[in-house]
């Protein structure tokens, strides 16, 4: 199977991702401060702030899947139980974005989220239960030597 690549690609789609998700941020917080928004009456400095922050914490967020992804990928090993963690919890918040993009955005941003949600599960199923010790068959085993016949008894 070719976990080895789906891991690095899945790696470096998040990369990618990472900042692009800071600058659609940054893009936000910058039309906030120019219209002076505010929701509720808060004020809109915060809110620029928390625009900001929500945009560096999810690109951090990215980053470390990658990373993840990148190391499994690299080691061609899967993920620890708290990468596989990580790894779920962006397979679950792209799933979300997905079904949200669909009416705001487009058809087009689903696609995106839905290939990266694909991508992220497919490397966690790539890498699944693996075991310590030898594996066990249950059907017939090959042997090193000739194999002997068993007479017919009739």
């Amino acid at each position: 199977m070719a976990r080895r690549p789906i891991a690095l690609v899945t790696a470096a789609v998040l990369l990618v991702e990472a900042p692009a998700i800071v600058a659609v941020n940054g893009i936000m917080a910058r039309f906030v401060e120019a219209q002076s928004m505010s929701l509720d009456g808060l004020d809109p400095d915060h809110m620029v702030t928390g625009t900001w922050a929500l945009g560096i914490a999810s690109g951090l967020a990215l980053a470390l899947c990658a990373l993840v992804a990148l190391l499994a990928g690299l080691r061609d090993r899967r993920p620890g139980r708290l990468g596989r963690g990580l790894l779920i919890g962006c397979a679950v918040v792209h799933g979300i974005l997905g079904a949200v993009a669909i009416g705001l955005i487009g058809w087009g941003a689903f696609a995106f989220l839905m290939t990266v949600v694909g991508l992220v599960v497919l490397t966690l199923v790539a890498y699944g239960k693996e075991t310590d010790g030898p594996q066990e068959t249950d059907g017939p085993q090959e042997t090193d030597g000739p194999e002997k016949a068993e007479p017919a008894t009739a």
